[in-house]
């Protein structure tokens, strides 16, 4: 690959990390119907997940605190990004907004639109969300959400995640390299 080319990838990869970050700072709707709108969003998403999983009312209720993504759209073209808005609940009350992006280099081509909800299992898990230090790494994978997927799940390193509904195609649909932003409600 020569010189040039390269440096158009890098450059186009620059770019599209800088407008993650910029959209990842307007992590809280600024009316109060935006707030209202993903809040009841979110409280849908986790309705349709607790009914056609009903062993994760269980999972909730045990967890520090969750972050419910109603809606998280990926697409790619060899170089790709995700963005998603949601709430953070800690013990069944919404306490805050939050944002995830991401973006990812590599095999990868088609688009696709899902729910991510991640349990956090102790205080320390949520508090590192909510201070920003929490991110996937590259290898990270999510729970499609099927029926007894609450049951079975297992956190690791703090936190266990599961997708629901995906719509769309893409070749590639892991959540590895995310990273999230938090505002207090």
């Amino acid at each position: 690959m020569n010189p040039q080319r390269i440096s158009g990838i890098v450059l186009l990869l620059a770019g599209l990390l800088s407008v993650l970050t910029l959209t990842a700072c307007l992590t809280a709707p600024s009316s109060a119907e935006g707030k209202a709108d993903i809040e009841k969003q979110a409280a849908t998403a986790l309705a349709k997940a607790q009914a056609s999983d009903p062993t994760l009312v269980n999972l909730f209720n045990a967890a520090a605190g969750y972050a419910v993504f109603p809606t998280v759209g990926k697409g790619a073209v060899g170089i790709g990004g995700a963005y998603g808005k949601g709430v953070l609940y800690e013990h069944g009350v919404v306490v805050g907004y939050c944002d995830l992006s991401q973006a990812t280099i590599g095999l990868q081509l088609g688009g696709q639109g899902y729910t991510e909800i991640i349990c956090y299992e102790t205080p320390q898990n949520v508090e590192a969300f909510k201070q920003g230090h929490f991110r996937f790494d590259a290898q990270a994978t999510a729970v499609a959400l099927k029926s007894g997927a609450g049951a079975s799940a297992k956190f690791v390193n703090g936190v266990a995640v599961f997708t629901m509904d995906e719509a769309g195609l893409m070749y590639e649909a892991s959540v590895g390299g995310q990273k999230f932003s938090y505002q207090a409600k």
